[in-house]
């Protein structure tokens, strides 16, 4: 039972760090380093130095295509945590680097005057930094020479400080410490240097003897006689080799650091590696919103209060005209829409009736076809009834004004279509005796029949319907 009840809480206790973790994580400083336009290889590789740089919270792996605008970028912003746009451009004269906060700015425009990359600055050095587990941590931020007069000034360090996560001195781990990133202002040429390193903590107090013998792989001791002879000839090293340090790079170390020697309450030497890239910045202009607002500050346009305000003016109109459009089109969009749904309503009802007339049609034509197949059923009837009633069949004349009409199958021609068949094959058969010599004498009709469609009509004498045929002249 109360293996149950720790479990639980080693459980609650996890959810807990967890869920505080993801606070914690949500509260950082996120940025985004991308390019606008055709910049080249080299300013693309410029932009994957920077993202090292800004490891772990940036997006590392960001794919940029030309049809992408700074709405995409904002739009995924609020879902990722992202506080900051690092944005490089390129034209014909310079290279800037813009640095945006999203979502309402500020926006700082820097000219990008020298850079170096990464490769570059590694290729330079005797025994380059390799370490990759170096970027797992959030880089040290280091400001020097900001505290000049001046609101860009303010501005600008402020815009620096809140890219990179702040720090509790009270709760740092040191171990997490791996890099620093210094910014140098120079009042004189109004310059700023970017540097990246890494940060290593050796012991002091060592001799090189000693500290070779600390470390994990033994060095070669097979020319000295004895271990006292390596250490005494230890510091007899060539200069290059010699490591200066002082009271500049010394400190007292409040925990346990890692690497052998650097325990506690220890003397211990910091070490500084350029790993790069460089930067050579200068302050161009500030503005107040979104990569769009009003000019703060700009390094070589002054405009005196009356320009300001013909372009503050000037603006406000363009935003009340742009918000004028924008009502009308939603406006305009509710009328389609309207006009829209009117049309289909009416189309509707169109078939709607149309579907109904053809319903009433065939009900019409249904009791018409009914009246009269009843009707003929009613005149046989009464034929039926008489001779049942009567016990003899009726005079033909007494049933005479009745047109009787039979009942025949629909694949059975009528007469008329009959008489014009029998006239087609009268006349085939005709038409073969032509072929053949006749005779006089031989067995001639004396009259002959005429199978046009225009004939003479029939006529009903006592009831029997009787053709007149027309005596044929003779030849």
């Amino acid at each position: 039972m109360g293996r149950n009840k720790r479990a639980k809480s080693v459980r609650k206790t996890k959810a807990h760090q967890q869920s505080l973790q993801e606070e914690e994580y949500t509260k950082t400083p996120h940025s985004m380093v991308f390019h606008r336009g055709d910049v080249g290889k080299v300013m693309e590789e410029l932009v994957r130095n920077l993202r090292s740089v800004m490891e772990p919270y940036t997006a590392s792996n960001l794919e940029v295509r030309k049809k992408n605008t700074l709405k995409d970028f904002l739009s995924v912003a609020g879902a990722l945590n992202v506080t900051h746009f690092m944005m490089f451009t390129k034209n014909d004269l310079h290279t800037n680097l813009r640095i945006v906060r999203t979502p309402k700015g500020p926006t700082m425009t820097f000219q990008v005057h020298k850079y170096c990359l990464t490769k570059d600055v590694l290729s330079s050095l005797k025994k380059p930094d390799l370490d990759k587990t170096v970027y797992r941590h959030h880089p040290l931020l280091v400001l020097n020479n900001f505290g000049g007069e001046g609101m860009h000034m303010k501005l600008m360090s402020t815009m620096f400080q809140n890219m990179f996560p702040s720090i509790n001195v009270n709760k740092v781990n040191l171990n997490t410490i791996r890099r620093c990133v210094l910014l140098n202002y120079d009042p004189e040429t109004k310059m700023i240097e970017f540097r990246h390193y890494t940060v290593r903590v050796v012991p002091v107090g060592l001799s090189r003897g000693v500290k070779k013998l600390m470390k994990s792989k033994v060095p070669d001791l097979g020319k000295y006689a004895d271990v006292s002879e390596y250490l005494a000839k230890g510091g007899n090293l060539s200069e290059s080799e010699a490591e200066l340090d002082g009271p500049h790079n010394e400190v007292t170390l409040p925990q346990n650091v890692f690497g052998r020697g650097n325990i506690k309450s220890a003397q211990s030497a910091i070490r500084l590696k350029e790993i790069g890239p460089r930067l050579t910045l200068q302050l161009i202009m500030i503005e107040e919103g979104f990569c769009d607002g009003k000019v703060l500050f700009h390094e070589y346009v002054k405009k005196t209060e009356a320009e300001m305000k013909q372009i503050r003016k000037l603006k406000e109109q363009k935003r009340s005209l742009k918000e004028a459009r924008r009502r009308q089109q939603e406006l305009n969009v509710v009328k389609k829409a309207k006009l829209k749904e009117e049309h289909k309503e009416r189309s509707l009802q169109g078939i709607r009736k149309s579907n109904q007339m053809k319903k009433e049609a065939e009900s019409l034509l249904g009791d018409i076809d009914n009246t009269k197949s009843g009707k003929d059923v009613e005149d046989d009837d009464d034929v039926d009834y008489y001779e049942k009633e009567v016990g003899i069949k009726p005079a033909p004349e007494l049933f005479a004004g009745m047109k009787r009409k039979r009942k025949t199958d629909s694949k059975v021609l009528p007469k008329r279509f009959k008489r014009s068949q029998d006239s087609k094959g009268y006349d085939k058969k005709s038409q073969d005796k032509k072929g053949k010599r006749e005779r006089p004498g031989q067995n001639q009709s004396k009259f002959k029949v005429k199978a046009k469609i225009n004939r003479r009509p029939t006529t009903v004498s006592g009831g029997k319907r009787t053709t007149v045929f027309k005596k044929s002249r003779k030849r």
